[in-house]
């Protein structure tokens, strides 16, 4: 069931979230239903909908119904770790998840999350992805999922790693993936930037959740010359959207 499809502002969506008040941030739930179904979960990391297994629905089952057993994948921009359970989950044991993720405290959940399901086909890489490596600021958020990096140095800032997906594949570091999920607020294309030679050489297929006008039109010309094809998971125009999926033509 879609739970977190039901609007906020029904009064059913308002008495079935009234009960989730009293469950307390650091417990661990179980996930209940779906491709996750009894995975361990701490209930305070994010969305409600994660360990209610209705969190973004309609990709979830888009992306279950998608990856392949023994592939690799990765998760740039995990968050606190629930694509990277679910991608765990859907290439097995012989596959291989890496999940990117710069902001400490997400870190933290992700190891978590991982230690709390004995998960051994994920690999975290504790860093920002872009058009190159170095250093950069991330800009703390007053949600933990909304962060995103900067050139600017304040006091909401703290000073991250950064890596390209090109230059860590040059250097042997990573599997070459087939499928890449990109969500890091507004940094797509940039990330995009610094995998061209993945996608050219490697094809891997591409969720993409964009941030903005001209990043999503940016990303949309990027993958469209280099020969994917894009297409959207509710069937809606590719730029009347911020959700797309890009296939090599």
């Amino acid at each position: 069931m879609n739970f977190s499809g039901i609007s906020r502002s029904s009064v059913l969506g308002f008495l079935l979230r009234l009960p989730l008040k009293l469950v307390p941030k650091n417990a661990v739930v179980p996930v209940l239903q779906g491709k996750l179904r009894g995975k361990k979960w701490i209930a305070g990391s994010g969305n409600h909908g994660c360990w209610l297994g209705s969190y973004e629905f309609e990709k979830q089952q888009y992306i279950i119904q998608t990856i392949q057993a023994d592939a690799t994948v990765y998760d740039v921009g995990a968050h606190v770790g629930y694509y990277t359970l679910l991608f765990s989950e859907m290439v097995g044991d012989s596959g291989k998840v890496v999940a990117f993720e710069p902001l400490p405290n997400n870190i933290a959940y992700i190891k978590r999350h991982l230690e709390l399901n004995n998960l051994h086909n994920v690999r975290l890489i504790e860093a920002a992805v872009a058009d190159q490596p170095g250093k950069t600021y991330f800009q703390v958020a007053v949600s933990s999922s909304m962060g995103h990096i900067t050139d600017t140095k304040t006091t909401d800032t703290v000073e991250v790693d950064r890596v390209s997906l090109d230059d860590l594949i040059a250097q042997n570091n990573l599997p070459r993936p087939d499928y890449i999920k990109f969500d890091i607020e507004g940094a797509e294309l940039l990330a995009l930037q610094g995998a061209l030679n993945t996608l050219q050489q490697h094809h891997p297929t591409v969720f993409l959740a964009t941030h903005g006008k001209d990043v999503h039109a940016g990303c949309c010309a990027l993958l469209s010359n280099l020969g994917y094809s894009l297409s959207t998971i509710d069937g809606s125009a590719v730029m009347e959207t911020d959700e797309i999926v890009a296939t090599f033509a």
